[in-house]
This record gives C-alpha cells, sequence and structure tokens, in this order.
C-alpha cells in the first residue's frame, strides 16, 4: 500500500467544497466532497448527493485508508 494512500482516497481524505442549489427553494449551498447530505441553512430541507463509485466500493483497505468515521460517512453508514 503506499504511504499516504492510493491516489483515489484523495478526494475523500482531503475533501473540498463544492457549491449546489437547495433542490427545495433554489438557494447555493456549500457541501463538501465526502458528505452525502446536508440541510439548507435557508429552509431547513435535507438536500442529498449522489457521490459515484469510489475506491471505497471495491478497495479492501478502504476502511484502513480513509479511517473508520469517514468510511461510514461516506457509505452512509453501512458497515460494508
Amino acid at each position: 500500500m503506499l504511504k499516504n494512500g492510493c491516489p483515489g482516497s484523495s478526494e475523500i481524505k482531503q475533501p473540498k467544497p463544492e457549491d449546489i442549489a437547495c433542490r427545495h427553494c433554489g438557494k447555493e449551498l456549500e457541501i463538501w466532497s465526502d458528505e452525502t447530505e446536508i440541510n439548507c441553512k435557508f429552509c431547513g430541507k435535507p438536500n442529498m448527493r449522489v457521490i459515484g463509485p469510489t475506491c471505497l466500493d471495491w478497495c479492501a483497505f478502504a476502511k484502513e485508508c480513509v479511517g473508520e468515521e469517514k468510511y461510514r460517512r461516506v457509505k452512509g453508514g453501512a458497515s460494508n
């Protein structure tokens, strides 16, 4: 395994902010690349985002690479 993990895990280990529009009120929200859901700070309603396939879906070392807490958060609480 690479010393700092695989290149595919960098988006999870070092998340970046993204701007999305609230699906309910249209206001601009900030969501981080490792988050799947946020509540709108304007209308209070939840906004979910689908994270496409990542190394967490297939790598046998994913939990150890990104850490248990981040693994569970990104996978939506699933215990794979």
